[in-house]
């Protein structure tokens, strides 16, 4: 296995798992309004993420950064083709952010009324934005000769883009709606198990046309499936983690909803980027797609990097382990806090 494989793989690890922790954010943030009825149950809802959240968001700057040393040319023609989304998205976390910060400096119903809608569409749009980006790449970018991103922002949200991003968010609302069930109790705990088999059931029917949405628009996905029968075992993944989710909360086991949640979550990475593998971003020709060879950094850069990702991931590793075991339980709310 060579160095451009293995950052690859390095890269969607870091990519999976930025989705799989901000993803319970994000989409707890997105039910948020739905879900938290009174303040108590709002505040406990933010006090569950509150140790959290802005350690989440690191696993996004690793990924980026990754990218930006690994293979640069992906980092500039990605970045760059959706720096407006990018922007919206970046506006949207950051408004999310303080909106956190803020909510609870002022003793005042309007003020907090109206931070909540700010954190609730701060979650949204980013869990929304991030499936549709991941759709416009499965489809293939219109790139050139130099790579430069030929398209424009409303040539973003084509059908099968926001067929992605839909199903992406509704991903993010099963994993923060299972966290939901894990970290509260009560009458909050309740509505969110009220809601689950409504989320997962639209997951799947997204889940199932977006597969033949992709057969259709994009069947050379397809392709190394038919090479590599191991590679099943991703959407395999995601299979299993819906199979189980229902069974999972008929029983109350709510730890292993979110475990069950994240198969799925992993699953559906796991697959695109098994499918456009060894592109990172395929174009709609693809003589100028970028892969994990001409789009690469040298063997030195690669080498020095990959000792230095060996070096800190085992260190973040640790540190979230640490903080969610220190965090873990139900939450109660008290004078202090989010």
């Amino acid at each position: 296995m060579d160095l451009n494989i293995i950052w690859f793989l390095l890269i969607g690890v870091l990519l999976t798992g930025y989705a799989l922790l901000d993803g319970f954010d994000l989409g707890l943030g997105s039910l948020y309004l739905l879900m938290g009825k009174t303040e108590a149950e709002r505040q406990q809802l933010l006090y569950s993420i509150g140790p959290f959240w802005d350690g989440n968001e690191v696993w996004l700057l690793t990924g980026a950064g990754a990218i930006f040393a690994a293979f640069p040319l992906v980092y500039a023609s990605v970045f760059s083709g959706f720096y407006l989304a990018m922007m919206l998205v970046l506006f949207a976390l950051i408004l999310r952010a303080v909106s956190l910060e803020f909510r609870n400096q002022v003793e005042n119903s309007v003020w907090r009324n109206r931070l909540d809608i700010v954190f609730s569409l701060g979650s949204f749009l980013p869990a929304l934005l991030f499936g549709v980006a991941m759709g416009n790449i499965a489809r293939g970018l219109p790139l050139n000769s130099s790579y430069d991103y030929t398209g424009g922002f409303f040539a973003l949200l084509n059908p099968y883009a926001l067929l992605f991003g839909v199903l992406g968010l509704f991903a993010f609302l099963l994993q923060g709606n299972s966290y939901i069930l894990l970290k509260t109790d009560g009458e909050l705990q309740e509505r969110a198990k009220r809601f689950h088999p409504r989320i997962w059931a639209a997951c799947v029917v997204l889940y199932i046309l977006a597969s033949v949405y992709t057969y259709i628009e994009v069947p050379a996905l397809f392709a190394n499936y038919q090479i590599y029968v191991w590679f099943y075992a991703a959407p395999l993944l995601s299979i299993l983690g819906f199979i189980a989710v229902p069974w999972i909360i008929k029983k109350g086991r709510y730890g292993q909803a979110i475990l069950a949640s994240s198969l799925i979550m992993s699953g559906l990475i796991a697959t695109l980027g098994l499918g456009m593998f060894p592109n990172l971003v395929p174009a709609l020709d693809p003589n100028f797609s970028l892969n994990i060879y001409n789009a690469a950094s040298s063997a030195l850069t690669l080498k020095a990097m990959l000792i230095i990702a060996l070096t800190g991931m085992p260190l973040v590793l640790f540190y979230t382990i640490y903080v969610y075991r220190v965090f873990g339980g139900k939450v109660k709310v008290d004078t202090e806090g989010y």
